[in-house]
């Protein structure tokens, strides 16, 4: 079945309170890609972000991120009152998220959500705190902790609180009762938001992809609670972290920081915790994207204090020992971009997940990848660009005139039809199951409107929709090229 899907992160949504919320502005977004008759709607990973803000960094695998919680759901629900978040400053730009101030008002806005919440538990309460307990208890000490060491990493707490001594732990629940409480019912009042957006658009024929990160933050509640799962020292520090070697892209490589998984381990339980994380994002979402799936074929290796990628060294990752332990069943895409090799061909191949393939880079000299569209399988996911790129209209402002005129030449591209409509057609018209457009291109923005330059600290994540901008002429137009292209689904 062929379908179309749009690419637009929550926080990207339209929101008075700083940020894109689960909302009625999430409904909305609903109802345009139901118009512009879109089957699936991708997203980020919905994690709570850390320093720098990147949903890829998260405090935990398994929570959502307080900061898309709707606060006019919450005033709905009688849990709020108007005064307690309508004056206070979210921000004076609508087209970027202002971390600072999501930083500043949102912890005491939902402790007074919270406070009522618990004063009359909701009759789902417990069934919920008691089906998430694996991960849920340790991620509200892991905040409770983190908050009363100041925001400092857990490398930095004491040694009783870095090593989990049960003593130390057990006096800290009884002094921080109401603290742990605190975050375990911000995760209820997420998942209470997430559940009731997921099933509307559903309701409207929508399936929601999600983001599935392959590494964890370092400083994060699953390292602090599984450090044996993890690569790390006696003195619980990464032994090795994780990254990429250079390429034309990137002189130095990337260096992503993250520890590294102690696959060996996790092997002797039939990677029970893999196969949990998995089973559980799949719950949440539709679809699951599983992010630098070539990491599982070969992952880059490199000592903790190098301070670029350049020395690091390729070691072997799981392959279908993980692959196998995860079970049979759809619904999960590869993102198998970067350092393509025989192994992770072949690793794609046994997995029979369908791998992505990305526009921009069919057109990069510096990128030796089969993207040209007339090289695509039928079983695969289309895209101009991902968050890490530039939107299509920065990229044709950017590229090196010869990858321009060589998308121009391909594709026919005229600036009469729009050179972004031109390449959301290249897209369309492709032989691919699925194809995915930003939402930045649909809208026809500039590399002011990128998500994400990696390797960069600030200014990304931000970039927002403005109100209004998903108009109807919009829907319309494009339902009109899902008719053309048969992806109506």
């Amino acid at each position: 079945m062929r379908r179309g899907g749009i690419l637009m992160h929550l926080s990207s949504l339209p929101s008075p309170w700083g940020i894109g919320t689960m909302g009625r502005e999430a409904h909305g977004f609903v109802d345009f890609l139901a118009a512009a008759g879109q089957s699936v709607w991708q997203i980020l990973p919905i994690g709570p972000t850390s320093y720098g803000d990147s949903p890829y960094q998260s405090f935990s695998s398994f929570a959502g991120n307080p900061y898309l919680i709707d606060l006019d759901v919450l005033a709905a629900e009688g849990l709020l009152k108007g005064g307690e978040y309508r004056d206070l400053n979210w921000g004076g730009d609508p087209a970027r998220v202002d971390y600072g101030a999501l930083y500043e008002h949102r912890r005491p806005v939902l402790q007074a959500a919270v406070r009522r919440l618990l004063a009359a538990p909701p009759a789902d309460y417990g069934a919920f705190c008691a089906a998430n307990a694996d991960w849920l208890a340790d991620y509200a000490l892991f905040m409770a902790l983190k908050q009363s060491h100041g925001g400092r990493t857990w490398q930095e707490w004491e040694e009783p609180f870095r090593r989990r001594e049960a003593a130390a732990l057990t006096a800290f629940r009884g002094e921080n009762r109401e603290e742990i409480a605190f975050w375990q019912a911000v995760q209820y009042l997420f998942f209470r938001q997430w559940g009731v957006l997921k099933a509307y658009a559903n309701s409207r024929g929508v399936s929601i992809l999600g983001d599935m990160p392959l590494y964890l933050s370092g400083d994060s509640a699953d390292v602090w609670a599984h450090p044996e799962l993890f690569q790390l020292d006696e003195a619980l520090r990464p032994t090795e972290v994780a990254g990429c070697p250079p390429d034309g892209f990137s002189a130095d490589g990337q260096l992503w920081g993250n520890p590294l998984f102690n696959w060996e381990q996790m092997e002797k339980d039939g990677f029970s915790w893999w196969r949990r994380r998995v089973e559980y994002q799949r719950s949440i979402y539709d679809l699951l994207r599983i992010d630098h799936f070539r990491g599982l074929a070969a992952y880059y290796a490199i000592p903790r204090d190098e301070p670029t990628a350049r020395n690091g060294r390729w070691r072997r990752g799981p392959g279908m020992k993980l692959l196998g332990a995860l079970g049979q069943g759809g619904g999960i895409i590869a993102e198998d971009l970067g350092f393509l090799d025989d192994d992770v061909r072949e690793l794609l191949r046994q997995s029979g997940y369908p791998g992505m393939k990305v526009l921009e880079f069919a057109f990069d000299s510096r990128e030796s990848g089969d993207y040209l569209p007339h090289n695509y399988v039928r079983r695969c996911v289309v895209y101009i660009g991902t968050h890490d790129n530039d939107t299509a209209l920065g990229w044709m402002a950017h590229a090196p005139a010869a990858d321009v005129k060589k998308a121009v030449d391909y594709l026919h591209l005229t600036p009469e039809e729009g050179f972004h409509w031109g390449l959301m057609r290249g897209a369309w018209s492709s032989v691919g199951e699925l194809a995915v457009v930003q939402m930045q291109d649909l809208l026809g923005l500039g590399s002011e409107a990128r998500m994400n330059i990696p390797s960069t600290v600030g200014g990304n994540w931000c970039w927002r929709m403005l109100p209004g901008a998903a108009a109807q002429e919009l829907s319309a137009r494009v339902r009109r090229q899902m008719e053309l292209y048969q992806r109506l689904g």
